[in-house]
């Protein structure tokens, strides 16, 4: 212990340094989200110290706390701006083809047939009355289970 007192006495950005790394270890490790702000603070922390501000121990702990709660609600705004809820996911793959158009590959008989999309083949029941031919395109408009309901074009 008198070591790291020591330590700070001398360096204390080492141990600033020492924290941010730890904390940005575990933040990377476990992606809770939690970790990053405080990580991010403590590297600030350890500038301000190399830079040669040095009010005490009890001052820069005091520092990190608001750096730390600062950043974290701006982050909170600013990821809520860039990333909101109400947009789709990207990654749900049946959610994509909303609006694509699809080629129709066996007639529709009774409403019901199959279309080609995005690499893979589709059960697909058409709205309306037109029945498209084979080869020509339709427009996906829902998608309810593993069947497509289509429109013609």
């Amino acid at each position: 212990m008198d070591a790291l007192i020591s330590l700070h006495a001398t360096q204390p950005y080492w141990i600033w340094l020492g924290v941010g790394l730890v904390l940005l270890a575990i933040e990377s490790a476990f992606s809770t989200e939690w970790l990053l702000w405080p990580a991010v603070s403590a590297g600030v922390v350890a500038v301000l110290t190399a830079i040669g501000l040095r009010y005490g121990f009890a001052v820069e702990i005091i520092v990190f706390g608001l750096l730390t709660a600062v950043l974290t609600l701006l982050s909170k705004r600013l990821i809520t701006r860039v990333n909101p809820t109400d947009m789709p996911d990207i990654n749900d793959r049946n959610a994509r083809l909303i609006g694509q158009q699809a080629q129709v590959i066996t007639p529709f008989l009774d409403g019901r047939g199959r279309v080609f999309i995005s690499g893979s083949e589709w059960a697909a029941e058409l709205e309306g009355d037109a029945a498209p031919e084979v080869g020509s395109r339709v427009v996906v408009e829902t998608i309810e289970g593993a069947r497509l309901r289509v429109r013609a074009l």
